[in-house]
């Protein structure tokens, strides 16, 4: 007699049998006691899990002499011949092979006769989604009103292939993967019956490989006991890891211990081994990713033996290994093997990935606690305050060495250079005259730097607010340690606000900056205090030192006014308007905001050449769409009507085309340079900070970002949208 393989000999023969799913048998006994039996079943699950042996326990339970009956007899005719596939009255049909539309049509001239011996005639279509869609088209009636005496069981493990109107007429069971746990009993009882010795373990890997397949167990266990042979050994976990070609759990585990204590020499050594043995070290990396998986439950459960599919000496060594390492580091060590998993498996070279993984991971920093962190940065923070040597900032030793983002010396060197630039200038005597106002001071034979292209060339004069006066860039956010101008000098009176005719002009409440470096007099400085406020957002950056300008400077390169427009120079570059008519189109914008939001926008960008009661000249370059947009008749009513609150009268508002480089400068252009100037200013303030200096160095942090405040958020968004 041949020999017949251990999931046929072994196969369960009623709903008792059944191994790891309840859901099924429970559902389909109720319903054969209830006289609830459906006309049509749909098996679904992946390979291995019963369906096939399902339907043939079901085809028992309705056609046994005893029944309809949910424990079939075993002994009777129909139940020995449906245990060996010879009954006539119940076909096992391979959809495989009976896809056509022809076969389905065979089929259904049968069914109308009644079954020859049993209660039902009961056909079990094995692989189902095979059929094609006219097979099914041509089943659609014949399933939905069959004749009272036949069933049909269907098979497959791809649902996703069966048509919905197939679906809706038939009861479907999901048959799902059968737990490691109920594999192994299952194998130990087959063992048992077959006389052979085992270990627990090498069951647990035979389980463990079977990925949730009781037919695949089967199959691995008739292997694994032709290794043993007739002499009778015993069956090993070495044995078994070495027939199947998988690690060991216990090589997984020693793995895992050295990964957890950082040993990577330990690593390299065990994929060594197992390279050498010839394991697929792939199929090793999804069992270790599995066992990290393991680590981490173990850890995080006060009791994991429902949550982990183990064995009880397995589940020990898993609980005493979790036990020794923190919960966030083992989560790490999964996050990080199951990032670098799929590189592994599709590596041409797997080994030296699975080994550079295990190399980096073994040598992963240690994990830091945000209170151990926020303690230290608050030592750091009294250290600083108290002004102590020990400082980071103060020693010198936090902050050098290490260039800030952004370019420039270290925050040291440039607090040095800072203090070394500060104690060089000469102190004000204190009979040193005050200048009057439009009084100018000679410039500094310093460096020029370079003024933006939109920018004209001016003499060296500036015009500054009252009482303020514009610092250097190299002083945009000054230290406590630096001098800048007292605020009570250099103050000409409001009505002389006026700009050189090409220079740029600033708004209202701003300073037009000069391209050439201008240097206050020695004798004209004060000292400030010891810690200088920000400098307000009202004073625009220079290039360099500021010097007060006359009340009314005289145009430069030969540009003339001529009744109220915009002075022009020699080389025909246009001047920037007035900080007084800047402050007036400023309120008129503000006006046309309030009832239309986009023009207001639109004016914006709009070069300003002349305002006054007598009305508005703008200036846009040549087919310009927002030039289209601001010369629309309902535009420039709304314009007209914003002037006219604004002055009184009836304005006129004119448009202008402006040469190519004409130099015009737009009120949009002015606040763009202004928000630049204070992110710069920001910047580096935060960047000298020595808080932030001494994080950088203690932390290795760097400076990636600055943010403005609430105020100058909501203008940049304004820019950005225009």
């Amino acid at each position: 007699m041949s020999y017949v393989v251990l999931a046929r000999k072994y196969r369960p023969q009623s709903f008792e049998d059944l191994v790891g799913q309840g859901h099924v048998s429970t559902t389909l006994e109720n319903a054969i006691a209830k006289n609830r039996v459906a006309h049509a079943f749909l098996f679904t699950g992946v390979r291995g899990v019963g369906k096939t042996t399902s339907a043939r326990i079901l085809a028992k339970s309705l056609n046994c002499v005893k029944g309809p009956t949910s424990k079939p007899c075993q002994a009777c005719a129909p139940c020995k011949e449906i245990t060996v596939g010879s009954d006539v009255d119940v076909q096992e049909i391979d959809g495989a092979s009976y896809t056509g539309v022809d076969d389905v049509r065979k089929l259904q001239e049968s069914l109308p006769y009644r079954p020859s011996r049993d209660r039902f005639k009961i056909f079990i279509v094995d692989e189902v989604h095979m059929l094609s869609n006219n097979a099914w088209n041509a089943f659609l009636k014949t399933l939905e009103e069959p004749p009272p005496h036949v069933k049909f069981i269907f098979a497959t493990t791809e649902v996703h292939k069966i048509p919905v109107t197939i679906l809706s007429r038939c009861q479907r069971y999901d048959f799902k993967l059968i737990s490691a746990l109920s594999i192994t009993a299952r194998l130990r009882f087959v063992l048992d019956q077959e006389g052979v010795a085992f270990e627990d373990a090498a069951l647990s890997i035979i389980a463990r490989e079977a990925a949730g397949s009781m037919r695949d167990a089967m199959s691995l266990l008739d292997q694994v006991l032709a290794w043993v042979g007739v002499d009778g050994d015993k069956l090993t976990a070495e044995g078994v890891a070495r027939v199947l070609g998988v690690a060991d759990r216990s090589v997984l585990h020693g793995l895992a211990a050295a990964l957890v204590d950082g040993d990577a020499e330990t690593c390299l050594r065990t994929v060594s081994d197992l390279a050498h043995q010839g394991y697929d070290l792939p199929h090793v990396a999804r069992d270790f990713l599995a066992h990290l998986r393991d680590l981490v439950v173990a850890k995080v459960s006060a009791d994991p033996t429902g949550l982990l599919d183990l064995a009880d000496s397995e589940l020990t060594d898993v609980k005493t290994l979790a036990a020794r390492a923190d919960a966030d580091d083992l989560a790490r060590l999964h996050q990080g093997f199951s990032r670098s998993y799929d590189d592994i498996t599709r590596s041409g070279q797997p080994r030296a990935a699975l080994e550079m993984t295990l190399v980096r991971l073994s040598r992963r920093p240690p994990l830091l606690p945000v209170d151990e962190l926020l303690r230290r940065i608050g030592d750091m923070e009294r250290r600083l305050l108290g002004g102590g040597g020990g400082a980071p900032g103060a020693s010198g030793g936090a902050g050098q060495g290490r260039p800030m983002q952004g370019g420039g010396a270290p925050p040291g060197q440039r607090r040095a250079s800072a203090s070394e630039a500060s104690s060089s200038s000469p102190a004000p005597s204190a009979s040193s005259p005050v200048p009057p106002p439009g009084s100018q001071v000679a410039p500094a034979p310093s460096r020029v730097a370079p003024a933006p292209s939109w920018v004209a060339s001016a003499p060296s004069q500036v015009a500054s607010a009252p009482s303020q006066v514009a610092p250097a860039p190299s002083r945009v956010a000054p230290a406590p340690s630096q001098f800048a101008p007292a605020p009570s000098q250099f103050a000409p009176a409001p009505s002389q606000f006026a700009s050189a005719p090409s220079q740029f002009a600033s708004a209202p409440s701003q300073v037009a900056p000069a391209p050439s470096q201008v240097a206050p007099a020695p004798s004209q400085v004060a000292p400030a205090p010891s810690r200088v406020a920000p400098t307000p957002s009202w004073v625009a950056p220079a290039p360099s030192q500021v010097a007060p300008a006359p009340s009314r400077p005289p145009p430069a390169n030969g540009a003339a006014y001529t009744n109220g427009a915009a002075p022009t120079n020699g080389a025909g570059r246009m001047a920037a308007p007035s900080a007084s008519d800047l402050a007036t189109f400023r309120a008129v914008i503000e006006l046309v905001r309030a009832k239309r939001a986009p023009l207001a926008s639109v004016l914006e960008h709009a070069a300003l050449l002349r305002i006054g009661p007598d009305g508005l000249a703008l200036g846009f370059e040549d087919n310009s769409f927002l030039g289209k947009q601001a010369q629309d008749p309902v535009a420039k009513e709304a314009i007209r009507a914003a002037l006219a609150a604004h002055f009184g009268g009836t304005p006129e508002v004119t448009f202008e085309t402006l040469r190519p480089q004409s130099g015009a400068v737009t009120v949009a252009q002015i606040d763009g340079a202004d928000r630049r100037a204070r992110l710069d200013n920001a910047r580096r303030a935060i960047a000298d900070h020595p808080l932030v200096t001494a994080a950088i160095e203690l932390l290795g942090a760097e400076l990636r970002d600055v943010r403005l405040g609430h105020e100058d958020a909501a203008a940049a968004e304004r820019m950005s949208t225009r």
